[in-house]
């Protein structure tokens, strides 16, 4: 084992990894954790690190066993893969965890700040995360923290999500006690069902997440900037106008119903008044993904299905994944009983267990290999040479010479199946063809260097709201009851 130090900012970070990695630059920063990008040098693959230092505090350690144990699960070209985890040398002296992942270039909350999004490019990354948004609901784990940040993005345009530390099961029987306290995901994306206590948290509450990650693509800016609970809510009602009677009904909370009583009402302004350049596609599939009542939000299957997205959707390239076992989340359903030094005890387990959860096509190592004798890490696939506008990548002859190989130069099977063509049925001639290179120059002000933003990013300034379509002065001063006949009983 070596220790690598690189540099963020003025300080050094130590990397206890094995010496077939050669440390480069600090490309993320959170709380807890630090991800380094590193060459493994016996095959030449570059690849990102993640340091992991949660045993501070039972939360740090509940979301990296969460995320340990879904990312071995799934098997995914849009989720994050786990390549490989440095097993620690022994229980007594393991204090951190390094988990080997694909390297990304880049995330959206960067390219979204550095310039204007194509149409093409919207559709494209919209479409990518609703497909690994499918695999997840299919096997009932909802995600509860989707964000530009967690949305990682290559030269490729290729998506993949991230950050699985706050997932939960949707199938759980018990209630939704404790859910709100854990639930510390950035606000701006987080839907109004969970401010305003619904009986029940749904798959939807991921799907209001991706309507705001479009509008933000859309605009180049936040949808919903909220300072605090009130101003957030304040915020999407200023847009979606004030709940119809059915809606209001829906809210099982007494004092969130009589909070949202209290308001003026409020119209709904146009999409097209908000995104007068955006098609009206777009605008419809952002409509049914912002619907405030979660029973009337549009699925992922509709999403996916929907006309915005036919240039990619194909059914039989959007795979689901099998249910998660009833047991998996046995660890969160005891998570106030489980001391430290015993959450400690399962992510030990889950390092050095056998892999019996992990991809079909990923083989743990030979049984008289090292923990570091293997890495199973494919080559991205370079955009299509080809002289057709509809492929984005080649889709066989690359992917055989990125098998990955034993420290004895054995071949193993790649992690991840070779890319198909999505795009189908195909574009325009020459459309999508042609907004790869503006992708390219998205990563020439986005190249991830050692001195990176800090996940304590400068939020954008709260746009005035004042600039928003003026209403009548009667209406905002009016209460909803004795404005609207909707309202009626």
């Amino acid at each position: 084992m070596s220790r690598a130090a690189p540099q963020s900012g003025s300080r050094k970070i130590s990397f206890n990894v094995s010496e077939q990695y050669d440390i480069q630059d600090v490309v993320g920063e959170g709380a807890y954790g630090v991800v380094c990008s590193a060459l493994h040098k016996p095959s030449g693959q570059k690849v990102a690190i993640k340091k992991i230092t949660p045993f501070d505090h039972s939360m740090f350690c509940l979301r990296t066993l969460r995320e340990m144990k879904l990312l071995r699960y799934f098997n995914h070209e849009n989720i994050i893969s786990i390549l490989d985890i440095q097993k620690p040398r022994s229980y007594e002296t393991f204090t951190e965890v390094y988990l080997i992942q694909e390297l990304m270039e880049t995330d959206m909350h960067r390219v979204i700040r550095t310039q204007e999004l194509s149409d093409d490019h919207c559709q494209y990354f919209i479409y990518q995360t609703l497909r690994a948004l499918k695999a997840m609901h299919s096997a009932n784990v909802l995600h509860r923290d989707l964000k530009p940040s967690n949305l990682l993005l290559n030269a490729n345009c290729d998506l993949k999500v991230c950050d699985f530390g706050l997932a939960r099961s949707a199938a759980s029987t018990e209630d939704n006690q404790g859910f709100m306290t854990e639930y510390v995901a950035t606000r701006w994306y987080r839907a109004p069902e969970i401010m305003l206590t619904f009986k029940e948290y749904t798959k939807a509450i991921d799907v209001w997440s991706v309507g705001c990650i479009l509008a933000e693509m859309l605009s180049g800016k936040p949808l919903f900037p909220g300072k605090d609970y009130h101003h957030q809510l304040t915020l999407i009602l200023d847009v979606l106008g004030t709940p119809t009677m059915e809606d209001y009904y829906g809210i099982k909370s007494r004092r969130a119903r009589e909070y949202i009583r209290s308001l003026p009402f409020k119209k709904k302004i146009p999409w097209k008044a908000m995104f007068p350049k955006t098609s009206d596609l777009a605008l419809d599939l952002l409509d049914k993904l912002l619907a405030f009542n979660p029973a009337k939000r549009i699925t992922v299957e509709d999403a996916l299905r929907h006309p915005y997205l036919e240039p990619y959707h194909d059914p039989e390239d959007e795979p689901t994944a099998d249910a998660i076992p009833e047991e998996f989340f046995d660890f969160d359903k005891n998570k106030d009983n489980l001391t430290k030094e015993q959450l400690k005890q399962l992510i030990f387990e889950e390092i050095m267990r056998d892999c019996t959860l992990v991809k079909p096509k990923y083989h743990p190592p030979k049984p008289n290999a090292t923990a570091m004798d293997y890495y199973p890490v494919t080559v991205p696939l370079p955009p299509s040479t080809s002289s057709s506008p509809h492929l984005a990548a080649n889709t066989t002859d690359s992917a055989a010479t990125s098998l990955p190989y034993f420290s004895d130069n054995t071949p193993r099977p790649s992690v991840h199946t070779p890319r198909t063509a999505i795009i189908n049925p195909p574009l325009a001639p020459g459309s999508w063809a042609r907004s790869l290179p503006v992708m390219k120059k998205l990563f020439d002000s986005t190249k991830v260097t050692d001195k990176i933003e800090s996940d304590k990013r400068q939020q954008p300034a709260v746009p005035d709201t004042n600039a928003s379509p003026t209403r009548q002065s009667s209406d905002e001063k009016t209460p909803w009851y004795q404005t609207s006949q909707r309202w009626l009983l």
